[in-house]
């Protein structure tokens, strides 16, 4: 099983679910850091746990648990992130997969153990976090009494990279050592794989996080926020009465000239809500071309996440000293054309677009080594690379221009 990060659930003395788990786009975070940081120091935080200021982390969760006192926080006896908590309903075991832990600002990646340190200067218990565990490894079988109800044999329950984006990452077909992905979906999360955390005074400043992958592998990423903006905007339409869809936005995007841009990740854009007039606010705030057209609210948002991937990538080159020559895009994104092609002439280099399906493929990977059916993950990686055609992109156009205005507009 693999999910997003950051969420999780309680559960009682008696392994019952205590009340829903809180999706991290509620506004309960909202203002957390001013609080969060007289407690501990941001720059405290990046040394111990090398993760991004982002304000649903766990780490924060929790603290608003913690500090209002809820109930469910209160009755705990165990918090598990969410694949965890559906594979101990499966199989009764609790555990705390590397991969999922990895996102909470609660794990020092070096260790690869919680920070009880920095978890109690929070005011956040520790009785209720469990082991964590590897990638690779078995939970447990499927519980006797779910097995007589499926008519089924009691099979093994993998904890493959339980974060999504780790199972993404696996399924990357590379067979260099150093590449730069982008797993884009609802959130683009464009890194590369390192060995060891990098947490340099350069990439807290960027806001880089260091996420666990398969074998202890750290995933050297930032996030975007990604076609979630899309995504927004045809539903604002839907409920205007427009019925659309992506590859008809594409189109009209690829007719408009629109050259208006905005940053993806300005906090006007990260909750649900009228996203079209949202962008049109950003370009009036900008002193830019109010984009008023479908068309033109799509091509502000492909371009504008085209370029936001190139200062991404100039900053990887900037932090680690490498440069990378090639970007692969995985997911559901790689089948947004208009968006490769844009962040092959953006970022000057070729794009390889799949496998859509990375984090089920991925997943999959992971079993497969822990089955002792796959060798490694450069085995799994040469396996996928032979099941999966890739779409390439050749860099065409020259965006510097318009890329020396992005960097105006974000203020970089």
């Amino acid at each position: 099983i693999d999910t997003w990060g950051v969420d999780y659930g309680f559960l009682d003395k008696e392994g019952n679910l205590l009340g829903y788990p809180y999706h991290y786009r509620d506004v309960r975070t909202n203002d957390v850091f001013e609080a969060a940081y007289q407690v501990v120091p941001t720059e405290e935080m990046y040394a111990r746990t090398g993760t991004q200021q982002i304000r649903f982390n766990t780490l924060f969760q929790l603290y608003i648990d913690a500090t209002e006192n809820n109930l469910a926080y209160r009755e705990a006896d165990t918090v598990l992130m969410m694949a965890d908590l559906f594979a101990y309903l499966l199989t009764g075991k609790k555990a705390a997969e590397y991969s999922l832990a990895s996102t909470t600002q609660m794990m020092n990646p070096v260790t690869h153990e919680w920070d009880y340190e920095l978890i109690k200067k929070m005011g956040i218990r520790t009785d209720i976090l469990p082991e964590i565990i590897p990638a690779g490894s078995i939970y447990g079988n499927l519980l006797p009494d779910l097995c007589e109800e499926l008519g089924c044999n009691s099979v093994p329950v993998i904890a493959v990279c339980t974060h999504d984006t780790g199972s993404a990452v696996a399924a990357v077909p590379s067979d260099r050592e150093d590449f730069c992905y982008i797993s884009c979906g609802t959130w683009s999360l464009m890194g590369i794989e390192n060995k060891e955390p990098c947490l340099s005074e350069e990439a807290q400043k960027q806001n880089f996080t260091n996420e666990g992958g398969f074998d202890y592998s750290i995933r050297f990423l930032k996030n975007i926020m990604g076609l979630w903006i899309i995504q927004e905007c045809r539903r604002q339409w839907q409920r205007e009465g427009i019925e659309i869809s992506f590859a008809e936005i594409a189109a009209q995007a690829e007719a408009s000239a629109c050259t208006s841009m905005v940053d993806p990740d300005d906090a006007s854009f990260e909750l649900p809500g009228d996203m079209p007039e949202r962008i049109r606010e950003y370009c009036r705030k900008t002193g830019q071309e109010v984009p008023e057209s479908i068309g033109d609210i799509g091509r502000v948002v492909y371009t504008s996440l085209a370029m936001k991937y190139r200062y991404t990538l100039e900053n990887i080159a900037k932090i680690t000293g490498k440069s990378y020559g090639s970007i692969h895009i995985v997911g559901g994104g790689c089948n947004a054309t208009m968006l490769c092609r844009l962040a092959a002439d953006c970022c000057n280099v070729p794009v390889y677009a799949g496998p859509g399906e990375a984090t089920a493929l991925g997943n999959i990977a992971v079993q497969l080594i822990a089955l002792g059916e796959l060798k490694d993950l450069k085995d799994a990686r040469a396996a996928v690379a032979r099941s999966e055609k890739l779409a390439v992109y050749q860099p065409q156009t020259d965006m510097s221009a318009l890329y020396a205005k992005f960097l105006q507009i974000i203020g970089a």
